[in-house]
């Protein structure tokens, strides 16, 4: 169309300014750590903590003792403030593997075998039936199944997944799959309808990836196909009649358990307060490697802040330092990072913190006491467990942009007590040191009471409000950007990527993340010589809003007749 006149006459031009601004894609936290059960080394998003307990678990048994995880409680707080959604990496010690059980037909012939998602030995429900059909090693942990409505005139059966400590009077079913068939041609075929897909860690030199095995994603919460040993090919012939040689072939009715799983806690594991640089929770620090390396993958691993309760700064410094690089690298999500285990000094605190200079992550002490979700005991947990929670209830009543600290929206309401009350010098220099303390005040309870970063230079980055910020708004205009790869670079697409921006950049001003900003993307940065190498440039000026973290309040004694100014 043309865009200007040569000749008299009247030019209509268009200027679509209707774009619509959708909102920025929600993501929640990620936790690297042991936990009871769950898939092994295979990130997997939770939405609920009842949720996380059927997945994860959730207490475990160790020597004579119960206890449960850092992970969990982290979990519990996070959820039970208001977060959506919690991306949790299961790690362990030593070797783990799924239950599986063994579905059979006439004869004894193997018609599937069926696998746990689930990995350890606490999958393992087989043992001897009792009277009513429940299993002595069943547990609310495990599972079971049961196969009914079996039909070889039809090729069909029904799978019920029951829970491990269910019995026969009184079952306990977590799923139903209906009319399942061992035909691989069958739109029921029991890998396509329940799935059959597994993944495995994988490293080929820096590239970090779930390499996956089987045909069907899974449907289920609980197991996965293994093999179909005897699958049924056209089950029916062409007058509707089942084939002979496939009818021995279907699942007989029948109930049964999960075996052979392997994997367990390791011996002499340490919990809560007395975890060490050699033993935290019953792994060791290699043991976190690949989860790290994983979650460095931004495109695959969506999250804004990442917990490895567990891990801390004094004894895990390699580690800390990968999850750091990863974080600086992403630019898209804020560590909270332990600096040191239980019943240490001020000055150790400080000297870890002294040793980090980064404004993607933040520390927090002391340790706090807390009422463990599952056993109702009081334990000794570092300040992640918690803090994963502040910033949960942060984004519920506010935004990122506001400080996850002070009475308002740093209240510890779950503590009982923190490792020791913080007097007004200790917080000094714990904050001048960028540690932000947890204190503890009479009336109000325990409080967040500081929000900086771990940047040593003074900015406004040296903050955690403003921190993530800009992670909130890096995150929604480069996915804006992102949809402007291979388009034309011309005014249109600049002036597409601007009616989208600038609304969103205005609304966070009048939320009060903002006091001023200017966006600029036009012919003054994107010249000739840019555009010819096919770059599209654009700037983005903010003014972050600032806290009032340090309050002067002038009280003036005036003589009797003193006029007061209006």
């Amino acid at each position: 169309m043309a865009e200007t006149l040569i000749s008299a006459g009247v030019l209509a031009r268009e200027n679509d300014q209707s774009f619509i601004t959708q909102g920025p894609i929600t993501v929640g936290a990620a936790i690297i750590g042991p936990t009871a059960k769950g898939p092994v080394e295979v990130p997997t998003v939770v939405t609920t903590y009842s949720e996380y307990q059927n997945v994860f678990g959730t207490t475990i048994t160790s020597g004579s003792g119960i206890y449960t995880y850092f992970t969990s409680i982290a979990a519990y707080n996070y959820f039970n403030s208001g977060g959506e959604s919690l991306l949790v990496s299961r790690i362990t010690s030593g070797s783990y593997s799924p239950a599986t059980t063994v579905v059979t037909g006439e004869a004894g012939i193997v018609a599937v075998t069926f696998e746990t998602l689930a990995e350890g030995t606490i999958m393992n429900s087989y043992s001897s039936l009792n009277s009513d059909g429940s299993m002595d090693s069943g547990s609310v942990d495990n599972v079971r199944y049961e196969i009914v409505n079996s039909n070889s005139g039809s090729g069909t059966f029904d799978l019920l997944v029951r829970k491990g400590n269910d019995n026969t009077l009184e079952k306990s079913v977590l799923e139903t799959w209906t009319n399942l068939s061992l035909d691989p041609l069958s739109t029921n075929y029991v890998s396509r309808r329940i799935g059959d897909q597994s993944f495995t860690y994988t490293e080929d030199g820096t590239s970090y990836y779930l390499q996956t095995t089987g045909a069907y994603p899974v449907a289920s919460r609980y197991i996965r196909v293994s093999t179909v040993n005897s699958p049924t090919p056209n089950y029916l012939d062409n007058a509707g009649v089942a084939k002979s040689q496939y009818t021995a072939s279907i699942p007989l009715a029948n109930s049964g358990a999960f075996s052979s799983a392997a994997g367990d806690v390791m011996g002499g594991a340490n919990f809560y307060d007395a975890i060490n640089g050699t033993n935290t929770q019953g792994v060791v620090a290699g043991d976190y490697g690949n989860m790290i390396k994983l979650l460095s993958n931004s495109d695959d691993y969506k999250y804004n802040i990442m917990l490895t309760p567990g891990l801390y700064n004094a004894d895990y410094t390699s580690q800390v330092t990968s999850i750091i690089s990863n974080t600086q690298n992403r630019g898209d999500n804020l560590y909270i990072l332990d600096l040191v285990k239980y019943g240490q000094s001020v000055t150790s605190v400080t000297g870890q913190a002294a040793s980090r200079n980064t404004s993607y992550a933040a520390s927090y002490w002391p340790w706090v006491q807390v009422i463990d979700p599952d056993t109702g005991t009081q334990v000794w947990v570092p300040a992640s467990t918690v803090m994963g929670g502040v910033f949960a209830y942060t984004d519920t009543v506010s935004d990122p942009w506001f400080a996850p600290a002070g009475i308002n929206r740093g209240g510890l309401g779950q503590v009982v007590r923190p490792e020791r009350k913080l007097a007004q010098a200790t917080r000094d220099t714990l904050y001048t040191s960028k540690v932000n303390p947890i204190a503890s005040f009479p009336g109000t309870g325990v409080v967040v009471y500081g929000q900086k970063t771990l940047q040593t230079k003074a900015s406004a980055l040296d903050r955690v409000n403003v921190r993530r910020l800009l992670i909130a708004m890096k995150s929604y205009i480069s996915q804006v950007a992102q949809n402007l790869v291979f388009e034309q670079n011309s005014t249109s697409t600049r002036n597409n990527f601007l009616a989208q921006v600038n609304p969103y950049l205005e609304s966070i001003q009048q939320k009060q993340g903002l006091y001023a900003y200017r966006v600029i993307m036009d012919d003054t940065n994107n010249t000739a010589d840019v555009i010819d190498r096919n770059i599209l440039i654009g700037q983005i000026y903010v003014q972050p809003t600032k806290t009032a973290e340090f309050i002067y309040l002038d009280f003036n004694i005036t003589p009797t007749g003193v006029t007061f100014p209006a």
